[in-house]
């Protein structure tokens, strides 16, 4: 840990969630309170985007939130404005695209915090880009598989038989509605890597439900990030902001739900099952008539490259 910031949590007042993505009630925060108050919540990806609204809005709540990413200076303007409002936060930087570091990671918070209760699984790295513009560019695929996969699971490895010892836990994955649909062209590497993820979790679910750990999958559509920001079709489509997507976050601490997506997900996922032709079609339509950005061209500034990689 490169620094420690913390102040006695007190609890804070906000109004009652209206959940944009799911037409069934959603909590207030009387009920994310009791969730989470005296918890120790891991959240991924904490520096910007939705993992920084996620740790503002549970630290509220009265979570001791620990806060990891890569970017060190930002972490601790995010862990310095939760202290400073009330709350109790710690940072940590660690690089979670290396398994090396996500396991670390893992052991250097259980040595100072003991446990774990909850581990949103926010960070990640997104990357679109049509597969000729790939033939020498595999690191894209290391890239994002080391941080959308096999970082998470060489964490969760490490903090899971704590969880289970205890016989309570949750695992919260931001992930995307692409696992759950048709493959979409030039997003082969980011989706290949969200999915492998979004299985393993799946798989082992059963296996730890019987120790009081659950599992909770977010399916966004679209969040306005940093992550998507380079990709200048995303500003013109309807979606969600960080604060938005992190009180989606609360009501799966809330309620614990299996999967949360957009109320049209399941119907869309049918239908690109059955409709698997037709999609399929109309997806190679919509690659013929679109680009690659700048940025998949490679003339993305350095800032922007990063900015890729923590929601």
């Amino acid at each position: 840990m490169l620094s420690t910031l913390t102040r006695a949590a007190t609890s804070g007042v906000t109004k009652a969630v209206n959940w944009a993505v799911n037409p069934r009630p959603g909590h207030d925060f009387a009920e994310l309170t009791a969730a989470v108050r005296g918890k120790n919540v891991l959240i991924t990806g904490a520096s910007y985007g939705v993992g920084a609204a996620t740790a503002r809005l549970l630290a509220k709540a009265g979570a001791t939130v620990l806060l990891a990413a890569r970017t060190e200076e930002r972490l601790a303007e995010v862990a310095h404005e939760i202290t400073a409002s009330g709350g109790t936060a710690y940072f940590y930087c660690a690089d979670l695209a290396d398994p090396v570091s996500a396991e670390a990671l893992a052991g250097t918070i259980l040595a100072e915090h003991g446990h774990v209760d909850i581990v949103v699984s926010n960070a990640g790295k997104s990357i679109r880009r049509s597969v000729e513009l790939q033939y020498d560019r595999f690191h894209d695929f290391e890239r994002t598989i080391g941080i959308n996969y096999l970082g998470p699971v060489r964490m969760l490895l490490a903090l899971l038989p704590s969880m289970r010892a205890r016989g309570q836990g949750q695992i919260i994955n931001v992930s995307t509605i692409g696992v759950r649909l048709t493959p979409a062209p030039r997003w082969g590497a980011y989706q290949a890597s969200k999915s492998a993820f979004d299985t393993w979790l799946r798989s082992i679910a059963p296996e730890i439900a019987g120790d009081g750990v659950g599992v909770s999958t977010f399916y966004p559509s679209l969040i306005y990030t940093r992550m998507s920001a380079p990709t200048p079709i995303m500003r013109q489509l309807p979606g969600l902001t960080s604060a938005e997507a992190a009180e989606i976050v609360g009501r799966a601490i809330v309620t614990r739900e299996r999967a949360i997506g957009p109320w049209w997900l399941m119907p869309a996922e049918v239908g690109s099952v059955l409709l698997a032709g037709p999609v399929t079609w109309a997806l190679g339509v919509l690659y013929r008539n679109t680009d690659d950005t700048p940025s998949a061209n490679g003339e993305a500034t350095t800032g922007t490259s990063r900015a890729s990689a923590e929601r």
